[in-house]
């Protein structure tokens, strides 16, 4: 079995809502959600980004939102700020929640390319402390009390405005040159994160803010879970020029598994065909290179193909890129090992 690394879920969620279960949850499952333990075992899964997320109050699940994302064109307003205090709570918990799933001794946080390498040849699951949106960073100090916790990779925004900068809506047909650049403080951040080797994720980032990230940072450019803006006009997809700035700086882009921004008519229905992210892979390749491109499924945060619904139906994906005739090595490094190599570069240069 081909082994994944995947670069981005939402699975934390879960286990705080579980409580004091979470660790079981991790360990045994409860037939729900799109990963566990059991599921990413049957799947081939060895790790990837287990993501820190502050919920809005209203976002892109309630439903009259879903319904809006069912019939585009729809442009949804961003959600409120969330301050740092009201951020943090929810912040917190999440990471106490992965800490607890390392204690079961099946997973290991992955501080450094170690834990990489250890899964890739059989060890625990390499979990890697992602933050999906900075509100709970408030400035310097608290990313290096993060860091010291585990954190090796952040978003400074989800698709909100924060005091770093701004994400882009949930919008089809939309491009993301929406809203202004990098706030101070977003500029402070991008600095501070490459002088900790902290990877930076532009998913989520508006395109001002993404041009201010590329001019910025000298790592490569990474952009954890999105897709082809070209093969679907969400505002959430990248745009060719992206994808040839962050090619041109040795960087990456993991293709997101979420349907609404797979399908070419945008609709927030299961996607029916697998071959439409192959297509996804293909356009990735032909920009980014086969060192560029990984897979970053959004696990337990969007809704999936129908026939990729959770981690354990990963093997049909895999066959679907054998379908299409990528070969053995070229899928493994899409798979797995292009995000440890980058990992790699990004913590050690």
């Amino acid at each position: 079995m081909i082994p994944v690394f995947d670069g981005h879920n939402d699975f934390l969620q879960r286990v705080v809502a579980a409580g004091p279960a979470g660790p079981e949850l991790w360990l045994h499952g409860d037939g729900r959600g799109h990963l566990d333990l059991p599921r990413m075992r049957a799947g081939g899964m060895i790790g990837g980004f287990f993501a820190i997320w502050v919920p809005s109050p209203e976002g892109p699940n309630d439903h009259a939102a879903v319904a809006a994302m069912e019939n585009p064109p729809f442009d949804l307003p961003l959600p409120d700020p969330i301050a740092p205090d009201a951020a943090l709570p929810h912040a917190f918990a999440q990471a106490a929640a992965l800490l607890s799933l390392e204690r079961t001794g099946t997973l290991a946080i992955a501080r450094d390319a170690t834990a990489l390498r250890a899964a890739r040849a059989g060890g625990p699951v390499a979990a890697i402390m992602h933050m999906e949106g900075a509100e709970a960073i408030r400035d310097a100090d608290a990313l290096h009390a993060w860091h010291a916790m585990g954190l090796r990779s952040l978003g400074p925004v989800w698709s909100r405005p924060t005091h770093h900068g701004e994400g882009v809506p949930f919008a089809y047909p939309s491009g993301p040159d929406r809203g202004g650049p990098l706030t101070d403080a977003g500029r402070a951040l991008v600095r501070d994160c490459d002088a900790m080797r902290i990877m930076l994720d532009l998913s989520h980032l508006n395109e001002a803010g993404f041009d201010d990230v590329a001019r910025l940072s000298v790592a490569p450019l990474v952009a954890s879970h999105s897709a082809v803006h070209a093969l679907c006009p969400s505002s959430r997809n990248l745009t060719d020029r992206q994808l040839r700035q962050i090619a041109d700086s040795g960087g990456l882009v993991g293709l997101n598994f979420a349907s609404s921004f797979l399908r070419e008519d945008g609709r927030r229905l299961p996607l029916e065909d697998l071959g439409v992210m192959i297509r996804h892979l293909d356009h990735l390749l032909e920009i980014l290179g086969e060192e560029g491109v990984a897979l970053g499924s959004d696990f337990d945060g969007a809704l999936m193909p129908r026939d990729l619904p959770d981690a354990a139906a990963l093997p049909r994906l895999i066959q679907a890129m054998r379908d299409a005739s990528y070969g053995e090595a070229l899928i493994t490094r899409i798979a797995c090992d292009n995000w440890i190599g980058l990992l790699e570069r990004v913590w050690t240069r």
